[in-house]
């Protein structure tokens, strides 16, 4: 290939990547195959320096700004370090320093895999934080850093102005903790933690962020107003004093010293709460580093070491499947045992059906693992050359491991789920649908209590809710005589709950509460309900094929047929009484937008629900009236557009039958 064409080959991969790795954190090559491909360029630029453009990755600093946030200008630029991946690289560095300094003294660090971070105090008091970006220009995330528990929020000195630079992060704990989450619900892992940290930070919604338990760790001074320091440990020292969860570090003035804390960091990097993907060797005096300088992109007075990736062998012995409380199937690699990241690996899940397909994972396979994230096994990539004779392609099975019930996969989704209403594996999950607001609305029995009676083997399926007595939930740690008369005296008034709510609660797949009370008003009674065909489904208003598909499928099923035969046999009831009392908005179907005074959101759409109307969450064609309150956005717009009549608030209430009245105000949109 010609030089010229692999150098724009390569500015492209890396650029896009580049953009995948700062801008939607889901990068597609490793930290170590992004850093070869950066050296290969590197190499062909400085053989070529008539081929450099100003655009080119090796030339500027890798982030992006998002324009979801408001952009920040930092007053300090945030630089970049140049990459090293050899001791010789680090002596040749070492070198350069001495040929301009005559004492030289280095601080050596771990280098945290994370978001990097620049945080701004007024007066002692945090006030700003951004994102890097580019360097010069990043992004601001100060609502989400506030949620960050370790990050101080007043400092105890109040200068005019302090800047830190500091490394977003997710602990190893809370990221194998939130993708074992994610797993049990079928989404798609994070693959490490910088891109979960990443990820979380850049959440539109604070409390998003807030539930990811990210951390911070400061690893620099940028700024600080009416104070002054001679040499980095100090401002570090200083930063601690502060109450900033500072990085360590160790202060060294020989090379080899140097060399071996890199070692040490290397060897001991299992047992640190984050992740990390090197160590940085950076000048401990700040007037040696003005001496220095930078470059355009990295400063002459620091170097990042990277560790290699440790990947080894390991033989898939076998392929297991397991059942999580979603019902979502799971496939792990079993491995003969492997040494990795200070521990022994035997196994490394294999997500789903597609992630198998595309390493073509077989049974007998010899293949290439490493953890990912320094925390999970995962396996990079089959050795084909090493594939035993006979060794068949793998394919979930077609039915539940644990109960036997057939298993289904969703179009445009990557999970296969068991459609089991009895599987052991879900029982808690079920309990917990079932009892919820939406659907029995049993007061007192929710998740912490039902998973002591599911531990304590009080209840198998929801129907045996209906036979506990007071004694069996009073034995329950913290539910007294007192708690468990209640959750007994909430279990039987559910006895009563609407045929509506009885279909929710059930978790049927595509039956949620609005097509549970289309159902039920449409039928009458569950047997009736049972009776009716996929095309008698499919006839009803809001029914689709894969509602009707799916309704056939669990009614047709012998653990649903056996679940409901239990809950009739309880005195749980089966038909509907929540009629329309009324006909008057029949074949009518109403947007709401804005906030009206008198009414929220479900109570006006139970409203339009029993005169026999439809309430929609977006303005067609088909709509017949847009209600609009205060502030409505635009749905009113697009209903004017269509000219679609857009009722006031007095106007519906008089359509519906009630009058105005002060009190309860909730947003509509």
């Amino acid at each position: 290939m010609d030089y010229r064409e692999e150098i724009r080959e390569l500015r492209e991969r890396l650029n896009q990547n580049a953009y995948l790795y700062y801008v939607l954190d889901s990068p597609e090559l490793s930290d170590y195959e992004y850093d070869m491909l950066n050296r290969r360029l590197v190499q062909l630029e400085t053989e070529h320096p008539e081929e450099i453009t100003p655009d080119s990755p090796t030339q500027r600093v890798g982030g992006y700004a998002l324009s979801t946030f408001a952009a920040v200008t930092h007053p300090v630029p945030l630089e970049s370090l140049q990459d090293s991946f050899s001791e010789s690289e680090v002596a040749d560095f070492d070198a350069k320093v001495r040929e301009k300094l005559s004492r030289v003294e280095y601080s050596v660090e771990p280098k945290v895999d994370g978001l990097s971070i620049a945080l701004e105090y007024r007066d002692g008091k945090f006030v700003q934080g951004a994102t890097r970006g580019d360097g010069k220009v990043g992004e601001d995330v100060t609502e989400n850093l506030r949620t960050i528990r370790s990050l101080p929020k007043e400092l105890p000195d109040k200068l005019p102005r302090l800047i830190v630079r500091g490394e977003v992060y997710m602990s190893k704990e809370v990221f194998a903790r939130l993708n074992a989450e994610r797993e049990e619900n079928g989404e798609a892992h994070f693959a490490n933690p910088r891109n979960a940290a990443a990820g979380s930070l850049r959440q539109q919604d604070p409390k998003v962020a807030a539930k990811r338990h990210l951390d911070v760790a400061i690893f620099n001074l940028q700024l600080a107003e009416g104070k002054s320091f001679s040499t980095h440990s100090e401002t570090l020292d200083y930063l601690r004093s502060q109450g900033f969860p500072v990085i360590p570090n160790l202060v060294v003035t020989e090379l080899e010293d140097a060399l071996e804390e890199i070692r040490r960091i290397g060897r001991d990097r299992a047992e640190l709460p984050f992740d990390m993907d090197g160590a940085v060797v950076k000048l401990n005096s700040l007037s040696d580093r003005e001496i220095l300088g930078s470059t355009s992109k990295v400063p002459r007075w620091a170097i990042a070491f990277k560790y290699p990736p440790e990947e080894k062998e390991s033989v898939v012995e076998d392929i297991v499947v397991q059942v999580g409380r979603t019902g979502v199937l799971t496939p792990k690699a079993v491995l003969s045992p492997v040494r990795l990241a200070g521990t022994t690996v035997t196994n490394a899940t294999l997500h789903n059906q597609d992630f198998i397909a595309e390493k073509d994972i077989r049974v007998g396979d010899t293949v290439l693992v490493r953890k990912a994230g320094e925390i999970i096994p995962e396996v990079v990539r089959v050795l084909p050359e090493k594939r035993p004779e006979g060794a068949m392609p793998y394919h979930l099975p077609t039915s539940c491991p644990v109960c036997g019930a057939p298993v289904y996969r969703e179009p445009g989704e990557s999970a296969t789920r068991c459609t089991g209403a009895e599987c052991p594996a879900q029982l808690l999950r079920n309990l917990c649908h079932f009892t919820s607001r939406e659907a029995m609305d049993i007061d007192g029995v929710g998740p912490a209590v039902l998973e002591q009676m599911v531990n304590a083997g009080l209840v198998h399926n929801a129907a045996d809710l209906y036979s506990l007595t007071v004694q069996d939930i009073a034995q329950l740690d913290r539910m007294g005589d007192k708690s468990a008369r209640n959750a007994v005296h909430a279990i039987e008034e559910s006895r009563s709950r609407d045929l509506s709510k009885l279909l929710c609660a059930l978790g049927i797949r595509q039956i949620g509460a609005k097509a549970a009370q289309v159902l039920a008003r449409h039928f009458g009674s569950f047997d009736a309900l049972a009776a009716a065909t996929e095309e008698e489904l499919t006839a009803i208003d809001d029914v689709g094929g894969i509602t009707a598909k799916c309704l056939r499928q669990w009614l047709e099923s012998p653990q649903s047929q056996d679940l409901i035969s239990r809950l009739k046999a309880a005195g749980v009831n089966m038909e509907c009484h929540d009629m329309p009392t009324a006909d008057t908005l029949t074949g009518k179907t109403f947007v709401l937008t804005g906030t009206l005074s008198s009414l929220g959101r479900k109570e006006a759409e139970e409203a339009i629900a029993r005169l026999g109307g439809k309430a929609s969450g977006s303005v067609s064609k088909k709509t017949s009236y847009v209600v609009a309150g205060e502030e409505a956005g635009s749905k009113l717009r697009k209903a004017q557009e269509l000219g679609i009549p857009v009722l006031s608030e007095a106007e519906f209430l008089a359509m519906i039958g009630q009058e105005s009245s002060e009190g309860q105000q909730e947003s509509l949109l």
